[in-house]
């Protein structure tokens, strides 16, 4: 038996802020368990080549929902990292914090701590911005954040286009307001990415206090009556923690782990014949995530980047990646996009990501040929899934049931998303390029019912899942965590990965996910109190 101070169960985006952190006092001896190997594919460090470490499928994990009725029956196919560093080491790097309002509802919600006042030092904090300083960014964070080190001439096309229709300019999504259109700052440091695991684990790797196990998997906390004592791991072995364990998993794998640990719904877990520690009902509850429906468009020129990681031309792209570190390489493909205001409220309810090709997904290919995806997502989906034990084996997949489209709300905001990146597609900047739209076919849009039900028939997610185990004020029935992490009525447990949101935030999640690690190490280590 193996005995630590800390066991951060999760190599992902907060795990490695966190084990980070809590080495840098040689007196903790801290263990971080991933279950994904180490991110060693070098396809993982060029940005341009993220989706190759999809493809290949060993450094992401494929979480599939039930049939999603708001989905015609198709269901919501969810990848996570499974590599150290977890999803900032497969994601599109795209660095979006969300908006003031989003943590000022939490802060409405019964986490005082968690207002924007008090995050925004926390982000400033971990922010090494290489253009940007003062009071939204820092400067002297191990989190390199770049300006784009390419510019496709579609996105370009797109930023301009976006103009000509009436969104603004907006040259920082970060920063006093969060509207209109531009260029994504990214985690990138010299044309290579700079995931959680290269901007905070690789200098704690040297610490002797500190562990790091990979191609291990967490089966579940282990308890003395109501206090987690360690870990029981997929091979049988157990490792003790003296002072805390701290879940780090994310938002489809922490809530199956506290399950099967026995917290979580007492009767859901009876029929399982899990022992229950703690009647926690709000465990695997509150399951949110970000949905897009794409507009696509086929360019009149070969000038998107279809084709270009084949034969020569990829060739030619790697040697002079590897020789200058400039070019197409070091594109991070999303690199532009921006967030409207569809409903008149003062607040984005759509972000879009745009590809400067067609673009597919797990269920279904890519249109062949040259084009440009706009694809508007709904940021503060009204919809709510679940995530449940489907057996008491570790291995077996969760009973995930995203419920994705279930509220219709959620659906007009995707109509009135779709409806403007149309609009986008057809202004002078891009329809000068573009020679058909492909996706919706053209005329779809003048019935409201038909684009309602394209909407339905090729929404997907955009990886953002969060909010099982929520964080919430002491009344909440609902609510897992309280403002400093713990898990509620246990001792010697917390939760710090997305799965604390109690409202996902608007935008991508990686930066949030990552200061939600930075604030639980704070908490632990008595830097910060909770309100």
């Amino acid at each position: 038996m193996q005995d630590y101070d800390y066991i951060v169960a999760g190599g992902g985006s907060a795990g490695c802020v966190l084990a980070s952190r809590l080495s840098e006092d040689s007196r903790n001896r801290v263990l971080l368990i991933e279950s994904g190997q180490r991110d060693t594919d070098k396809y993982i460090h060029i940005p341009a080549t993220f989706f190759k470490v999809l493809e290949k499928g060993r450094d992401a994990l494929f979480y599939a929902s039930e049939p999603e009725q708001g989905l015609n029956g198709r269901p919501s196919i969810v990848p996570q990292g499974h590599v150290l560093g977890g999803g900032s080491s497969v994601n599109a790097m795209v660095y979006i914090r969300g908006s003031r309002q989003d943590y000022d509802t939490w802060a409405q919600l019964g986490c005082r701590s968690w207002g924007y006042d008090k995050v925004l030092p926390v982000f400033r904090d971990l922010e090494n911005n290489q253009r940007l300083s003062g009071e939204y960014h820092g400067a002297t964070g191990e989190l390199t954040v770049s300006d784009r080190a390419y510019g496709h001439p579609l996105s370009w096309a797109f930023i301009r286009a976006a103009q000509e229709v009436g969104i603004p300019y907006n040259e920082d999504f970060n920063g006093a307001r969060q509207e209109g259109v531009g260029f994504y700052q990214t985690t990138t440091s010299r044309g290579r990415r700079r995931s959680a695991a290269e901007a905070f684990l690789r200098q704690a790797e040297g610490r002797a206090n500190l562990t790091v196990k990979t191609g291990s998997r967490v089966h579940k906390v282990l308890f003395d009556c109501k206090r987690a004592t360690g870990v029981l791991l997929d091979d049988g072995s157990t490792v003790t923690a003296r002072r805390e364990v701290i879940l780090t998993a994310g938002a489809l794998a922490t809530p199956k782990i506290l399950q099967l640990s026995g917290i979580g719904p007492a009767a859901h877990l009876r029929e399982h014949g899990v022992d229950v520690v703690l009647d926690l009902p709000g465990v695997g509850e509150n399951y949110q995530d970000h949905l897009e429906a794409t507009v696509q468009c086929e360019t009149k020129d070969p000038i998107s980047i279809f084709g270009e990681d084949k034969g020569f031309r990829a060739a030619a792209h790697m040697m002079q990646y590897l020789l200058t570190k400039t070019g197409l390489l070091t594109s991070t493909v999303v690199e532009s996009g921006g967030f409207v205001d569809t409903a008149g409220t003062g607040e984005p309810d759509i972000q879009f990501h745009v590809l400067p090709a067609f673009n597919g997904f797990a269920d279904r290919s890519a249109h062949a040929g040259h084009g440009i995806s706009i694809g508007p997502c709904v940021l503060r989906p009204q919809s709510r899934g679940s995530v449940r034990l489907r057996s008491t084996n570790p291995t077996d997949a969760a009973l995930f049931v995203a419920n994705s489209l279930a509220e219709q709300a959620d659906v007009e905001t995707l109509v009135r998303g779709v409806q403007i990146a149309i609009r986008i597609s057809e202004a002078p900047s891009l329809a000068r390029l573009v020679k058909r739209r492909v996706l919706p076919k053209p005329g779809l849009e003048a019935d409201p019912d038909a684009l309602r039900d394209y909407v339905r028939a090729i929404s997907k997610t955009v990886f953002h899942p969060s909010g099982t185990a929520k964080m919430g004020a002491a009344d909440d029935p609902m609510a897992v965590v309280s403002e400093d992490l713990r898990v509620r009525g246990v001792e010697g447990l917390r939760v710090a990965d997305a799965s604390i949101m109690p409202r996902l935030v608007s935008g991508n999640t990686n930066a949030p996910t990552m200061m939600i690690g930075e604030r639980a190490a704070r908490f632990i280590l008595g830097k910060e109190t909770a309100a």
